[in-house]
């Protein structure tokens, strides 16, 4: 029997994740993948088995399950929480036994998704900051304090490394836009959306006029989910061919390609709502404190978070998106919420 890479996902039915997988489908060694999904109801399950995916039914909260599972794996791929400490102690958990019972200088492979939200500030809308950490910097990502969201799991994740009984890399993705397409997609496996600028149009719709954290000047970086995606997938095939790939300390890889000011994205969603009958004026208005009480998320959105994926770059991910794509895609991320509604 030919040998099969076992290859473990978190996270498969969801945006970032249901992209990854649909690739690892295509890839031109997926016939010596073995690909099992962790998913949360037992239809999801048997979309992904009919596409050749073992799926387990099961949540990040059954850490015992979880831990088994990644004990079979030689790679791990998380696109779940990234906040879930207790799951990622798991994960490792599990990765460690695999390392301890395997062959000998058998080191499987963990690639994470963290975020760049790890960066973030209290800006509030009210002011851009200069600071612009670069993934080839050692140094300044170790500057990030470890209150920071996100950090705690990427330290967790780094320290396993340093112990050496796995190679830990992990994918810090910025605002991701776009409605996600595929195979997983098309069975309805996969969630399409993203979080972040669908959380501003909801809130925008919900007050019938586009809203503006504060005075909007706070910069984001963004990217496009198939450009994210295909990180992923440069990222694996660069551990698989090239061992020097930066791991561990030197493991974070940023997925940027341009930056934005919420203003810049509040107007253009303003510019949509007037186009599709549901605004009132081009310009967008500055939410309310009961707004931000309604939904927290908002005043996320109101903070920097600046980086330039260099290492990305570095391993051969060329994305070409821009800013401009980012706005021209958020009228039908509109249509898109208006449609659910």
């Amino acid at each position: 029997m030919a040998f099969k890479t076992n290859i473990f996902v978190t996270g498969a039915t969801g945006y970032i994740g249901g992209s990854v997988v649909a690739r690892l489908l295509e890839h031109p060694n997926a016939s010596a993948f073995q690909i099992t999904a962790l998913v949360r109801s037992s239809d999801k399950a048997a979309k992904l088995e009919s596409v050749g995916v073992r799926a387990v039914v099961g949540s990040l909260g059954e850490l015992d399950k979880l831990e088994k599972l990644t004990s079979g794996a030689d790679v791990v791929i998380s696109t779940a929480d990234c906040d879930d400490l207790d799951a990622m102690k798991a994960i490792l958990k599990g990765l460690k036994t695999r390392h301890d019972t395997g062959t000998t200088g058998n080191v499987p492979t963990l690639i994470h998704t963290s975020g760049t939200g790890v960066l973030i500030d209290h800006a509030k809308g009210m002011f851009a900051y200069d600071t612009i950490y670069s993934d080839n910097d050692i140094e300044q990502i170790e500057s990030i304090a470890p209150t920071q969201p996100h950090r705690n799991v990427d330290l967790e994740i780094v320290e396993a490394d340093g112990e050496g009984y796995v190679k830990t890399y992990i994918i810090l993705p910025s605002t991701i836009y776009g409605i996600a397409t595929g195979k997983l997609v098309g069975i309805g496996a996969q969630h399409p959306y993203s979080q972040q600028i669908p959380t501003l149009i909801k809130a925008s719709l919900a007050r019938g006029q586009a809203g503006v954290v504060g005075e909007g000047k706070n910069i984001w970086p963004n990217v496009h989910i198939d450009e994210i995606a295909d990180l992923y997938m440069i990222l694996y095939s660069s551990i698989v061919e090239n061992p020097a790939t930066g791991h561990g300390r030197a493991g974070f890889y940023f997925g940027e390609n341009d930056e934005h000011t919420l203003y810049e994205v509040s107007k253009a969603i303003s510019g949509a709502m007037l186009a599709l009958g549901k605004g009132k004026t081009l310009e967008p208005t500055p939410f309310t404190e009961e707004e931000y009480k309604r939904d927290p998320r908002l005043v996320y959105l109101g903070t920097n978070s600046r980086c330039r994926g260099n290492r990305s770059r570095s391993i051969g991910w060329k994305p070409v998106k821009t800013t401009k794509d980012m706005l021209a895609s958020i009228k039908p991320e509109v249509e898109a919420v208006l449609s659910m509604l």
